[in-house]
């Protein structure tokens, strides 16, 4: 039999349980509004689909041209290729009728945040492979989700605003 002690400890624990999913459907409604938590879900998308590209041309040049602890010399052309790809699933999807200035000056943003993706791939990347020696496949994946992280905030809020 349960002591009135520990009873009360679960009663408060699921309180606090459901305050804190009250909590977070309050918050995820305040994303809905403002049409952040749509965005979100389309980068994520458009960004997956990125991911997907950069991969794939990342992958066999690490396999068949690069030696595995020079696997960052293929970050450059595997990102050119994903960049052009998501350059055009960002602006006219992911924040399609966000864009504060149209034309040029867009583009050399996006193009700085991309600068900074890579960047951040290639250093990962090179982190990974050229000093802990790990399969060129495994810094992949942190550098992909650290970039994703950086460049979704840089372009929400400088490029297309």
């Amino acid at each position: 039999m349960r002591r009135a002690s520990d009873v009360r400890r679960c009663i408060d624990a699921r309180l606090k349980n459901k305050a804190g999913m009250q909590a977070i459907r309050r918050q995820m409604g305040q994303m809905r509004a403002s049409g952040l938590l749509g965005q979100l879900v389309r980068f994520g998308i458009a960004g997956g689909v990125s991911s997907v590209i950069y991969s794939l041309v990342y992958l066999p040049l690490t396999q068949f041209v690069f030696p595995p602890r020079q696997a960052v010399a293929a970050v450059p052309f595997a990102f050119a290729v994903a960049v052009v790809a998501g350059y055009f699933m960002h602006s006219r999807w992911s924040f399609k009728g966000h864009a504060a200035e149209p034309g040029a000056a867009k583009h050399v943003k996006f193009v700085a945040v991309q600068g900074t993706g890579l960047a951040i791939n290639a250093l990962v990347t090179w982190i990974g492979t050229a000093l802990l020696h790990l399969h060129p496949w495994v810094p992949l994946i942190p550098a992909v989700f650290l970039a994703a992280i950086v460049t979704f905030v840089l372009n929400r809020f400088w490029v297309f605003n």
